[in-house]
């Protein structure tokens, strides 16, 4: 595996450095500057995945659909779609990126990760499309507006308020607190916690139990989409290398950011052909659960290595950019993080 060193991000940072110092060294009160258009060739959106399934034996209902309705007789018995991804697309004027390139979100969440950040700023979504980049947002199968359905198996999974402050590294154990003002932080934070609360409004259940038909779902749109570039992130990360896996003459470069899991150590070849970056956020160390995620995936990286394939990692801190959450592409520095993933896709040739 490669590492980045404090000489390689200094030298895209400084790229951006005086677009940066404008925006925090306006006053607090200064609107903030227009948004330029982003001129775009084509943007729509479909439905990918899924499958059909029969039911049968259940009697007939009468439902009122409308309060105060007609009710309806409706027969429940007969054959239902289920199981499909909701994808949207945004195509540039200005097309720069040679492949396109397609975001993944991690557990508990949607498309909306890339999407305007929590306090209003660009996500990674506009950036990448001003790149010009053909980039394709999805919503994981159970998720958003995706296909849902009761035959899931287990339960759902809710995350309380609180949880995310700990577990995607905002804070350490222990810190969250009711109260907004006795919240600690880690140390130059710079996830936009005053937008909390806003971020917790893109949760939504997830199921652990349905991680075959996710993959099953990418691999189609990797099969409509690409030749292709995958960016994943966090739960992702196992789709990814999965997915990966069963279409690897298909993508021709992985960014994963902060993966939560890992593919087939035995399948790791298969991936050889396939430059990755792998992207890590600060406080790894700190956490009750990371230094072992961490773990796993430097094991997995080396087998990938092993097989004769190219594994480069950006460990933030390390290269001397502190305080990133899990949530990178939400924190106040996620433009110059962007900035490190366009300049690695560059070195692969797939910038024009």
């Amino acid at each position: 595996m490669k590492s980045y060193t404090e000489r390689d991000m200094m030298r895209v940072l400084l790229t951006s450095l005086m677009l940066c110092l404008a925006a925090t060294q306006a006053p607090a009160q200064s609107p903030a500057p227009p948004k330029q258009p982003i001129p775009l060739r084509d943007m729509g959106s479909f439905h990918i995945g899924g499958r059909l399934i029969e039911i049968t034996g259940q009697p007939v209902k009468e439902i009122v659909f409308t309060p105060g309705g007609v009710p309806a007789k409706v027969d429940p018995n007969g054959t239902y779609q289920l199981e499909q991804m909701y994808v949207q697309y945004f195509l540039p004027q200005s097309r720069k990126g040679k492949l396109p390139l397609l975001l993944w979100h991690g557990g508990g969440l949607t498309g909306v990760t890339y999407e305007t950040k929590p306090d209003g700023g660009d996500g990674w979504l506009n950036n990448f499309i001003r790149y010009g980049w053909d980039t394709y947002i999805s919503d994981a199968m159970e998720r958003g507006r995706s296909g849902w359905t009761n035959t899931f198996t287990g339960e759902p999974v809710f995350l309380p308020l609180g949880d995310p402050w700990e577990r995607f590294r905002i804070g350490p154990i222990g810190s969250w607190n009711a109260d907004k003002a006795k919240r600690v932080t880690y140390p130059g934070t710079l996830f936009p916690i005053d937008s909390y609360q806003q971020f917790m409004k893109q949760g939504v259940p997830r199921w652990t139990t349905t991680d075959e038909r996710i993959v099953a779902a990418y691999i189609e749109l990797i099969d409509k989409v690409c030749p292709c570039v995958v960016l994943v992130h966090s739960q992702s990360g196992s789709f990814g290398f999965k997915a990966l896996e069963a279409r690897p003459d298909k993508v021709k470069a992985l960014v994963a950011v902060e993966p939560a899991g890992i593919g087939d150590p035995k399948q790791a070849a298969a991936l050889k052909g396939i430059p990755t970056l792998v992207v890590f956020g600060d406080n790894i160390a700190l956490d009750s659960r990371w230094p072992q995620i961490r773990k796993n995936d430097d094991g997995f990286f080396d087998e990938i290595t092993r097989a004769g394939g190219k594994v480069d990692v950006l460990d933030l801190p390390k290269a001397g950019m502190r305080g990133n959450s899990h949530m990178l592409m939400m924190d106040k520095n996620n433009l110059q993080v962007a900035a490190l993933i366009q300049e690695w896709l560059a070195k692969q040739g797939l910038v024009r």
